[in-house]
């Protein structure tokens, strides 16, 4: 588990000190929240009782944790060209401690995006229910999440052969998983044939659990249910990033 530590600590380390990944994350919060959030609310006041910001904030803040668990795959994809992963498998360490490591600091990394978009939402009007460990709840729920997109984004990195083939993948995933779910519009809105395809997502049930437990909605799925399927997710994806890191390794 200390080798786990040290390239979690190492992958860290270069986070904090690179200001234009740093400031990347700081602006996208701001546009996503700002420039969409607060201009969807100017055409939508509210939906099922609750202000736009408000209804709209989960989903922005599962955004958020795609988009670092994408730039986390990145970090495993440039170490594996550029040979750094080969250094990690001649050092005296378990093989999984290596997988661990990049995807706990790309859930880590992920969750650091989801607060700083959480704070600039609260700023700009979205209302937290007073429920701290609903809170709490839900910041376990996004770290499971984020955990489940980071092992499907590093199986990713694992295979491709490019940075180009990287994001080309990764795009399959990425804003699918987005608009195929409720974070936009409520599920009762949606046709029958896409509330199917929405509820195979397991977007849609981090968000509804987010929404009941840190914004007081009424849930529109079983909390039970949700909380179980972002938990499988996280399982899945984890599972899936070792069977692709291990295929690399004997290829």
């Amino acid at each position: 588990m200390y080798a786990t530590y040290v390239i979690w600590n190492k992958h860290m380390v270069k986070f904090l000190r690179n200001r234009e990944e740093l400031l990347g994350l700081a602006l996208q919060s701001v546009l996503w929240v700002v420039l969409f959030g607060v201009g969807m609310r100017g055409l939508i006041s509210e939906i099922e009782g609750r202000d736009y910001m408000s209804y709209i904030l989960p989903g922005i803040l599962a955004l958020s944790v795609l988009g670092g668990a994408v730039g986390g795959g990145m970090v495993m994809l440039d170490e594996r060209l550029r040979g750094i992963l080969k250094e990690y498998l001649a050092a005296p360490i378990p093989r999984l401690s290596i997988l661990l490591g990049s995807a706990t600091s790309t859930a880590t990394k992920a969750l650091f995006q989801a607060v700083l978009m959480l704070v600039v939402g609260i700023l700009m009007g979205a209302r937290l229910a007073l429920n701290p460990a609903g809170w709490l709840v839900s910041l376990i729920l996004l770290g499971l999440f984020a955990l489940g997109f980071s092992g499907i984004a590093l199986a990713v990195a694992a295979v491709s052969r490019s940075i180009a083939g990287y994001h080309g993948m990764i795009f399959l995933f990425n804003l699918p998983l987005l608009f195929a779910s409720n974070a936009l519009y409520p599920l009762a809105v949606l046709p029958g044939w896409m509330q199917a395809i929405v509820l195979l997502n397991p977007t849609t049930y981090l968000i509804d659990a987010i929404r009941t437990l840190a914004f007081g909605t009424t849930a529109t799925l079983p909390l039970t249910l949700s909380i179980a399927v972002v938990t499988l997710f996280a399982i899945l994806g984890t599972w899936l990033a070792l069977s692709m890191f291990q295929r690399t390794i004997r290829s």
